[in-house]
């Protein structure tokens, strides 16, 4: 019998290194048994029965949450019911920490023999480092992205260990060799969640506008993370009024990062890859007031970006909130654009940074720490 794994993703970040770690653990484990709840990637490798729900469950921020509460409790409640079902080994929790801390808590409760292997460490070092004892009464092992993790974790008395981050291996695939760059090329990154589109791209798009005015020879692409995104995406460069000036296309966010001069990215996973590919770029982060204020309260960082974080420094710059509008967004590309050497300065230091994230096979070490809890249960 070659065992039994529930693993829950809730993003679409999430869902792409979920599927990386479900097609190792296959190749190390051909006969596992897999359900849970994540995307599109993850339940193309699981198969019939694995439930597809990012494009719904990826709400960011706590009021939006708040608006979505009687959703999330069915699926929290049909998805516990599941696990009850399906005694799993292993429970895989892949990032998504508001939910997966709690269903980690229902799951210790309801079948505490279930070994529980949390994926992409929640950020609890950015929002709430009083969590971390009481993930260690519920986890048995967490495996970190970013070296500065682990010891938060393992000081704690849980079991940890430092994998790597999956986009090394997940960007390298999509290398282009030799790739040139187009000096009048920005690229405009919104994030993968709907929410987040509707906040940041009507402002990128306006930002392209006034770019346009200050420079009629710029192009502006944006590569949508889904094709219900592409379709909003093209509806607001219409009501725009850019067609002419803004290019939305079906993915390819990562042939775009090679291409581009520069960009302005949605803070998230995609500026770790932007800073893989040594694209030149400046930050934007928008939530609403409420979750913006109540995060201000918790969060104790000097910077919001995850490579500023990775680095311990201001690499890139963060437009946040009010600055996240179209005069001081345009201002940071119009420099970037204007400046061939402020761009290869930056590009040098992304690319140092991003070789913090660990050498390739972060899929291979993530799927053999399940593996080994797996055999354990046997």
């Amino acid at each position: 019998m070659s065992g039994r794994v529930y693993v829950v993703a809730g993003e679409l970040s999430g869902d792409a290194h979920g599927a990386g770690l479900l097609r190792s653990l296959l190749a190390m484990r051909p006969g596992v048994k897999i359900a849970g709840a994540g995307g599109p990637e993850m339940a193309a490798v699981a198969g019939e029965g694995f439930r597809d729900w990012v494009e719904d469950a990826a709400v960011v921020g706590l009021w939006e949450v708040l608006k979505h509460y009687r959703w999330f409790k069915e699926r929290f409640d049909e998805m516990l019911a599941e696990v009850r079902a399906f005694r799993p080994q292993v429970l895989v929790l892949i990032d998504y920490p508001g939910f997966n801390l709690r269903f980690s808590e229902a799951v210790r409760r309801e079948c505490p023999e279930v070994r529980q292997v949390y994926y992409i460490s929640p950020q609890v070092w950015a929002w709430n480092k009083r969590r971390v004892p009481k993930m260690a009464a519920l986890l048995d092992e967490m495996l970190c992205l970013f070296p500065f993790e682990r010891p938060l974790f393992a000081d704690a008395g849980l079991k940890t260990r430092f994998v790597g981050h999956p986009l090394v291996d997940e960007l390298e695939e999509r290398r282009i060799p030799d790739a040139g760059r187009d000096d009048l090329l920005i690229g405009l990154f919104p994030g993968s969640r709907e929410r987040e589109v509707a906040r940041l791209f009507p402002m990128m798009v306006e930002t392209a506008r006034r770019l346009s005015d200050w420079n009629r020879s710029l192009k502006f692409e944006a590569p949508a993370a889904s094709p219900r995104l592409a379709e909003r995406m093209r509806g607001i460069v219409q009501s725009g009024r850019a067609e002419s000036l803004v290019t939305v296309t079906d993915g390819g966010a990562a042939e775009l990062m090679q291409r581009a001069c520069c960009g302005v990215i949605a803070s998230g996973t995609a500026t770790l890859e932007a800073a893989y590919f040594g694209l030149p770029y400046c930050l934007v982060y928008k939530v609403a007031w409420p979750t913006y204020f109540a995060g201000k309260l918790l969060i104790k960082l000097k910077h919001i970006g995850l490579v500023n974080i990775l680095a311990g420094d201001g690499v890139v710059e963060e437009l946040i909130q009010a600055d996240a509008e179209p005069g001081p967004v345009g201002a940071a590309l119009k420099k970037l654009v204007q400046s061939p050497e402020q761009r290869d300065a930056l590009r040098v230091r992304l690319l140092e940074t991003a070789d913090k994230l660990g050498g390739p096979g972060a899929h291979d070490r993530a799927a053999a720490a399940v593996a080994e809890w797996l055999d354990a249960g046997k």
